[in-house]
This record gives C-alpha cells, sequence and structure tokens, in this order.
C-alpha cells in the first residue's frame, strides 16, 4: 500500500491553465512549501518567478514544454526546454509530438524526443525530462510504442496526459506503462486527477509521480488520514 504522506511528496502542482496569472504561481509556491510538494508546474514564461519562490524549498520548478499540443519544431522544442533549465528548473515536462506518432514516423518521433533530453541534460545533467504521451489520444498499440521511444530516447519519466485533451490518467494505462518500460523509467500520471483515492490507486499501479490542479486538496485529504 502506498501511503499518504509518501504520495504527497510525489505530487507534482500544476498550474497550467491559459489564464493562470502571477498570483497563481505565487499562491502554489507557496502552497508546495507548506505540503512538501515534489515540483511546481509552470509554462516557461513563469519559470523564473518560480524558481525565486522554491529556492531553498526542496521544492522543484517543473517546465511545461511544447505545452500543450508538442507540435512545435524539435529545434524550438529543445530550446524552450534548455532556457528554462538554465533559469533553474529542475524538470521539464515537454509534449511529444502525436501527430508524427500516429502517423508512424518513429524515427522522427525519437529524435524529436532525443533533443529535448540531450538540450537538458547538458544545460544540467541532473535535471529530469518527462515527456507527455497524451494517453487519451492513443491506442493501446500507440502507447506501447511512444512508451518505448521515451525511454529509448533517455528520458526520465513517460507522462500521461497534458490534461488539455480527452481522456485522464488511469490504472490501466499505467500498468501498460510500467509494462512496456519495465522500470527503466519514471510514470507521472496526470489528467483528471482530483481525489486522494484516485492518486494512491495510480501509484499503487506504478505511477511514481503524480500531477494535478487539485494538488491541496490530495494533501489535504491524506493528512486527514494520518
Amino acid at each position: 500500500m502506498v501511503k499518504a504522506l509518501g504520495l504527497i511528496r510525489s505530487i507534482d502542482y500544476a498550474v497550467l491553465r491559459p489564464e493562470s496569472s502571477p498570483l497563481d504561481v505565487e499562491k502554489a509556491c507557496k502552497e508546495a512549501k507548506k505540503y512538501g510538494f515534489a515540483a511546481v508546474c509552470v509554462c516557461t514564461a513563469y519559470i523564473p518567478l518560480c524558481v525565486t519562490l522554491l529556492t531553498g524549498s526542496g521544492v522543484k520548478a517543473c517546465a511545461a514544454v511544447g505545452f500543450p499540443l508538442g507540435s512545435a519544431a524539435s529545434e524550438v522544442k529543445a530550446y524552450e526546454a534548455s532556457w528554462a533549465i538554465r533559469k533553474g528548473a529542475g524538470e521539464v515536462d515537454a509534449v511529444m509530438n502525436i501527430g508524427l506518432l500516429k502517423s508512424g514516423s518513429l524515427n522522427d518521433v525519437k529524435r524529436d524526443v532525443e533533443a529535448v533530453v540531450n538540450a537538458v541534460k547538458k544545460a544540467n545533467p541532473e535535471a529530469l525530462v518527462k515527456i507527455i504521451i497524451e494517453t487519451g489520444l492513443l491506442t493501446d498499440e500507440e502507447k506501447v510504442l511512444a512508451s518505448k521511444l521515451v525511454a529509448e530516447a533517455g528520458a526520465d519519466f513517460v507522462k500521461t496526459c497534458t490534461g488539455f485533451n480527452p481522456g485522464e490518467a488511469n490504472v490501466e494505462d499505467v500498468k501498460l506503462i510500467r509494462l512496456t518500460t519495465g522500470g527503466k523509467v519514471g510514470i507521472k500520471a496526470s489528467g483528471g486527477i482530483k481525489s486522494l483515492s484516485q492518486a494512491l490507486k495510480l501509484m499503487e499501479a506504478g505511477a511514481t509521480r503524480i500531477g494535478s490542479s487539485k494538488a491541496v486538496l490530495i494533501a489535504e485529504e491524506a493528512l486527514k488520514r494520518c
């Protein structure tokens, strides 16, 4: 069984709505430090602010790259990722080019992911790269292909969803990703996670990180169990 307090330390607090403001980021960073979340995820424009607010807290600033479509040129995504790391981000959540995957251009998909991974690791070898495969848009066969490509390209995590497209994180997808990757990469379950019970089931299925805009609600539920 996953312990509730351990789960809190595995949460990425998402502040990724188009209308999210600097005040929203400030509020989220304050809450993340209070609860001890793993990271606060913001779009790259807010990374400098997020880094400043989180410095010394142990909570990482995480940059959403190529978000939410993933269809920017590889060089553009690589630059965005590198820029965020150089500004102090400790993690990057980058979106895979789903159109290339679904068209069968697997070598191009792998090169796209590698461009982001290489840019991040060059800027900071310790920084983490999570690649969003947008499970809600994929068949099971495509989920397997995407997960394999992420692992082969050297990324640290497969992430399920952006939360901007159909489909939410679910136990079946997490199990499939874990079976496919054999524990070689972490798994971030994200998309529609609004309760502690959801988060615990996903962690028990193999997720090692939870992404949610409802992080505080989940944390409060967890603390009530202690």
